[in-house]
């Protein structure tokens, strides 16, 4: 294929990709506008609807309370003419009473143990009907009884009187009545005057919406259904699929308040109800019904002072797919012209970008075949032209350099035997082995060192990595076939003889041009005389830190001796026991007491039992013990301790003891009080202790002389516990460090390695082993 068809189809391609892309951003933009645009009408058309329902409310609303007083003065007039006692009224008087105030019905209720009940009534249907399960009907009538104003929301009231919004008559379900309840101390029954008519019933449901949702209907062919739907009662055990329930067929408990439920599926509208009324905003699904995909809206409607309830919106979602599928068409026609367009332009530009390039091909398949002569012409000063005069560069330098290339070559053998002249002169033996385990080269050092010569290594390998050390020296190869670059290693080898050889061995990888591994190349440095010196630095400086112990502790304990010889001498001399005298003198002993103790401490550590350790427990022990010591200086602690476990591997009383040292001069540095601040929080693999006063501080001259033996600013001490402190927490392989500004308080700060590193016992152990082995 020629560079002119590629130009060509890679112009072609591109208008392809973002027409395509353009497609298919602006076919999902417009799906989400119209499903937008559709749940608004949908939302719209709930409003409109539960619009409606409110104005009827208001509506049925005042005619009630225009029955109700009707009623009120029917039950007022037949209390009038009735007996108090309900015994001695009869419901053939009932009968002529209904007829007289010009009332459907009479019904008289009494108060029985546990209900109240219908005893008398001009309509035999009612009479035994019980109340005690009608819900708020039941609680008015328990409040008429008791001579309380109705407190029930539903209905209205006035005074001894209370009447039931319209509803569907128990004992005749085909009608809708208004009923009035009427009871005063006078007599010992409710007078319950209704109205039962088809006029009633016909006004109930004029008031209904169903007329504004048929009209919906009607004005958008989309919208397949709206339904009002009662979240008390809506997917109970009694209601069919259809919506219709057998028992609660009033209009307070109803399922479906109004419309109709054809396009429904109980569990999953039931969610959406639920999640809508939960979040106050309309909730929309995109499913099936009977055989269609449409859009289900559910818009929760708030009611002051009655129930809330859903408006259930169906909307047929071919309406948005036809509108996609025509606006699909409209683009791909388009998209079809302007491909074709572009891919005619497209091929006459190649045409035109592509002959130089052509021509630069021709001069490059003439410079691998080893002809630079004539050189490109060159027309133009755009990229191609720049391009051509950078070729003809290209191959002058090209006919320069490989004329060059013979002296290179001898250039490079010179080299490589410098470079074997250097390896063989250098003190550090080298050698190379294989994948397989075989020398393949050496130097003169690896003779001297190991006592094999380059023709012996090279017949019979030899046995240089002891036993012991065999599995470190598998593991090293191994991270260094993986990629990883390691520092040298101090180890043992074994030389010819069989005797052991101290070497710092750093090792490396040689690699092909693909990356896999070739061979391991081996530095061997003779480490004995180095060691051996180094030995005897250690050795020198522990005996200087030995000698000046010893001379601190001759320093520290000849003042207390000499005070006390000065005493018994004088003592001696006057024959007189003084007790002040005495005093003295066992104070200073015991100051030579001190002395020993830590003295001892640093000597001969005590054996320690490392076991895990929540810190914030230990420094809750401390800050307890000190307590009464701090309250006596006015100082306070201010604990600030991280939630979660601050585990250490440690030894508990060595802890203790650093944090009370640590403490106590904390204590020592406010004589007039103040605030002691302990924290404790992580950093990464650690846990951080921070002890921090508000004291004096310390002078910078004094900070790095801190720890040191009888070096310390307090008239009493002896600087050795701070020292004492410095090796547990050393002990533990954690770190103590000190900050201190003059005349702004100090704050030390302790780092302790978190669980996982048991070498921190390891290596108390191996120290007091060292030690004991020294003593």
């Amino acid at each position: 294929m020629s560079i002119k068809t590629k130009l060509s189809a890679i112009i072609f391609g591109s208008v392809l990709l973002i027409l395509a892309l353009n497609l298919t951003l602006n076919l999902y933009a417009a799906r989400d506008n119209l499903r937008n645009e559709s749940e608004n009408n949908m939302k719209m058309t709930a409003m409109q609807i539960a619009v409606s329902v409110e104005q009827s409310s208001y509506s049925s609303n005042y005619v009630q309370y225009q029955l109700a007083q009707n009623l009120r003065m029917a039950a007022i007039l037949a209390s009038e003419e009735l007996d108090p006692d309900i015994k001695n009224v009869k419901n053939e008087q009932l009968v002529y009473l209904a007829d007289k105030l010009g009332v459907s019905n009479i019904s008289l209720l009494v108060k029985t143990n546990d209900d109240i009940v219908v005893a008398k009534s001009s309509d035999p249907g009612e009479i035994g009907l019980p109340t005690k399960g009608m819900g708020y009907w039941y609680v008015a009538f328990l409040e008429l009884f008791a001579g309380q104003k109705v407190s029930v929301q539903q209905g209205q009231s006035l005074e001894n009187f209370w009447s039931g919004p319209f509803e569907y008559s128990t004992s005749n379900p085909k009608f809708i009545e208004k009923w009035g309840y009427y009871h005063d101390a006078s007599t010992n029954y409710i007078i319950d005057p209704y109205i039962r008519s088809t006029a009633v019933s016909d006004y109930v449901k004029i008031m209904n919406p169903d007329e504004i949702v048929q009209q919906s209907k009607e004005v958008n062919p989309g919208l397949l259904e709206v339904t009002g739907i009662n979240p008390k009662t809506f997917a109970s055990a009694s209601m069919m699929p259809n919506g219709e329930d057998r028992v609660n067929e009033k209009l307070r408990s109803r399922p479906i308040k109004f419309g109709t439920y054809i396009y429904g599926n109980v569990e999953e509208d039931k969610s959406a109800m639920m999640a809508a009324l939960g979040k106050g905003q309309p909730v929309t699904l995109d499913t099936e019904a009977l055989g269609k995909r449409v859009l289900k809206s559910f818009i929760p409607i708030n009611q002051p002072g009655a129930d809330d309830y859903v408006v259930s919106v169906v909307m047929d979602y071919s309406v948005i797919s036809s509108v996609i599928k025509d606006q699909l068409f409209n683009n791909i026609t388009t998209s079809l012209l302007l491909l074709i367009i572009f891919f005619v332009c497209s091929y006459v530009l190649a045409g035109v970008v592509t002959r130089p390039i052509q021509d630069i091909l021709a001069k490059v398949n003439d410079v691998a075949k080893g002809k630079f002569e004539p050189p490109l012409k060159v027309d133009s000063r755009d990229e191609l032209g720049q391009l051509a005069h950078r070729i003809n560069a290209m191959t002058s330098h090209l006919s320069q350099h490989t004329n060059r290339l013979g002296q290179t070559l001898e250039e490079n053998r010179a080299v490589k035997e410098h470079l074997e002249s250097v390896i063989n002169g250098t003190s550090d033996a080298i050698h190379t082995v294989d994948m397989d385990g075989r020398i393949i080269s050496t130097n003169r050092a690896f003779e001297d060192l190991y006592g094999w010569s380059a023709a012996d290594a090279l017949v019979k390998p030899p046995y240089l990595v002891p036993a012991t050390v065999q599995k470190q020296e598998e593991e090293r190869l191994r991270e260094l076939k993986n990629g990883a670059v390691l520092l040298p290693v101090e180890t043992v080898r074994l030389k010819r003889d069989g005797s052991m050889v101290e070497v710092s061995v750093s090792t490396s990888i040689i690699r092909d041009e693909e990356g896999r591994p070739q061979a391991f190349v081996h530095v061997s440095r003779d480490m004995t005389e180095r060691n051996r010196i180094e030995e005897l630095l250690r050795r020198s400086e522990k005996l200087t830190t030995v000698g000046q112990l010893a001379a601190g502790v001759a320093h520290e304990i000849r003042n207390p001796l000499t005070t006390l010889r000065g005493f018994l001498q004088l003592q001696q001399e006057k024959q007189v026991l003084v007790p002040l005298h005495i005093d003295l003198m066992l104070s200073e002993l015991e100051r030579i007491n001190l002395i020993v103790s830590e003295f001892l401490i640093l000597a001969k550590p005590q054996a320690v039992h490392f076991q895990q350790k929540d810190v914030r427990h230990i420094l809750n022990d401390v800050i307890s013990l000190l307590s009464s010591q701090a309250h006596l200086f006015g100082i306070e602690f201010e604990s600030r301790f991280a939630e979660l476990p601050a585990t250490v591997h440690c030894e508990e009383n060595q802890l203790k003891q650093v944090f009370i040292n640590i403490v106590k001069n904390a204590i020592e540095a406010m004589p007039d009080g103040g605030s002691i601040t302990l924290e404790q929080y992580m950093d990464e693999d650690s846990v951080v202790i921070v002890i921090s006063d508000e004291g004096g501080g310390i002078p910078d001259y004094m900070l790095p002389k801190l720890g040191e033996p009888f070096y310390t600013n307090k008239e009493s001490g002896t600087g050795l516990g701070l020292m004492v402190s410095q090796r547990i927490i050393q002990a533990h392989k954690g770190s103590l460090e000190i900050r201190s500004e003059y005349g702004c308080g100090t704050e030390v700060i302790i780092k302790l390695p978190a669980p996982g590193e048991p070498a921190a016992e390891q290596g108390m152990n191996r120290e007091r082993s060292e030690d004991n082995h020294e003593n």
